[in-house]
C-alpha cells in the first residue's frame, strides 16, 4: 500500500465532505431549533431531551458518508 495512495484518498474524502453533509440541511436545522427551544433563558441542555432529532442528524451524517463518488 503506498503511503500516497492514502493522502489521495483522504483528500478526495475532505474535498467531497462539504458536499455530502450539505444534503442534511433539513435535519441539521430541526436539531439545531430543538436545541435552541430547549435551552432558553438559563436552562441548560441535558442529556435526551433532543435524542430523537439527533438521531436523525446522525442517520443523514452516516448515509451521506458512505457515498461513493461518482
Amino acid at each position: 500500500m503506498s503511503g500516497s495512495n492514502v493522502w489521495s484518498r483522504t483528500r478526495e474524502k475532505m474535498r467531497l465532505f462539504p458536499e455530502r453533509f450539505a444534503q442534511c440541511a433539513n435535519e441539521a436545522a430541526v436539531y439545531g431549533k430543538c436545541v435552541a427551544a430547549t435551552t432558553t433563558g438559563t436552562q441548560e441542555l441535558r442529556k435526551d431531551l433532543c435524542a430523537k432529532e439527533f438521531e436523525a442528524l446522525k442517520i443523514c451524517f452516516t448515509n451521506a458518508a458512505k457515498k461513493r463518488a461518482r
